[in-house]
């Protein structure tokens, strides 16, 4: 079965192959994986995206991202999701962002991928009373900790592309933050351990306009930055697929339950060992003592990057590729849709006959 499907991105985010967030990397994986498959895709992001389907952007919020920037970005997903099922015979609507409620169709078949931890999300919201709306965990860790009364569909556990991100640059002597640049992410704390440890630090990343981010990146990020320790803005997937495959690895200092983790799956991909809290699903990524570290706090930290170097990058590319597989997740998320979309279709068809 052919067919249409519309990918909505979180309204304050650009999507596409150079994006910052997990999130939009795997909506971008899906619209990419659509296309090759012969579907129609059909992205809504807003302005600064990229698809390799038909791209229908919404204006980028140009100032601070407060709630009522918010509101208007949401406002202007409602409208390009209207004008989407309007024009298009959409089989299936796919929303990624955590406001998803903001904007939901009030009918029609839609899956909800739960990106963040599922404690952020309205506890409402992950109670939907439609058959034809389906929401996922990422993972099985973030599945586990669905609370009393929330109706998820089976996990869909992210993947990552191992022949894109294979380069065999030779290891060098830093260590890697890949990430958001705000409180919950820690970044401070991995300049602190990589200062403790005398060991290069290197910071990508993305500095969004909230309040909150910006005030962290000036008080606590800046003043930790030296010769050795550089921040170097947003890197798009060439300049990540470089930097992750000559680390000596990549350190997620996060205070996050994070829910997957798709850079510490990419980072294993490259032959990079990964030192990180065991916050989330990390615990289910990282093997400790042998595809990186779990550390708990920032002595430890400092004492696993040292260590890193010492690990194997052939045993963290193969467990990479035999527990991360990017067709498993399409196969998965085409199998949703095609099982949404025959619902959709034999509730019009017996609409019709009705």
């Amino acid at each position: 079965m052919t067919l249409t499907v519309l990918n909505v991105a979180y309204p304050l985010a650009p999507v596409g192959p150079d994006a910052v967030g997990g999130a939009e990397q795997v909506l971008s994986m899906l619209d990419q994986a659509l296309v090759r498959a012969g579907h129609a895709s059909i992205v809504i992001g807003c302005q600064g995206s990229e698809a390799a389907g038909v791209l229908i952007e919404t204006p980028a919020e140009p100032g601070v991202l407060d709630d009522a920037a918010k509101k208007r970005a949401q406002r202007s997903h409602r409208v390009a999701i209207d004008v989407a099922r309007a024009r298009w015979p959409i089989d299936v609507v796919h929303l990624h962002g955590i406001d998803f409620n903001a904007y939901l169709p009030d009918d029609g078949a839609t899956l909800v991928s739960l990106h963040l931890p599922l404690d952020w999300y309205p506890a409402d919201d992950l109670r939907p009373i439609r058959d034809d709306l389906w929401l996922h965990a990422v993972s099985m860790a973030q599945q586990r900790t669905a609370p009393p009364g929330a109706r998820l569909v089976a996990a869909i556990p992210n993947g990552v592309d191992f022949d894109a991100l294979s380069g065999r640059q030779s290891k060098r002597n830093f260590a890697l933050v890949l990430s958001r640049i705000c409180p919950e992410k820690g970044i401070h704390l991995a300049l602190d351990a990589a200062k403790q440890a005398g060991v290069p630090l290197v910071i990508g990343g993305k500095v969004y306009p909230y309040q909150t981010h910006t005030l962290y990146f000036r008080d606590e990020v800046q003043p930790r930055l030296d010769k050795r320790r550089r921040f170097l803005g947003p890197l798009g997937f060439t300049a990540k697929r470089r930097f992750l495959n000559a680390a000596r690895c990549l350190v997620i200092p996060s205070l996050a339950a994070e829910t997957s983790s798709l850079v510490a799956m990419e980072a294993l991909a490259c032959g990079t060992p990964v030192v990180a809290f065991p916050n989330g699903a990390l615990p289910d990524v990282v093997e400790h003592g042998r595809t990186g570290f779990l550390v708990n706090d920032i002595d430890e930290m400092a004492e696993a990057i040292v260590a890193a170097s010492g690990l194997d990058a052939e045993i963290c590319r193969a467990e990479a590729r035999r527990r991360f597989s990017l067709d498993q997740m399409i196969s998965s998320y085409m199998d949703a849709y095609q099982a949404l979309a025959g619902l959709g279709a034999g509730r019009r068809r017996l609409a019709a006959v009705q």
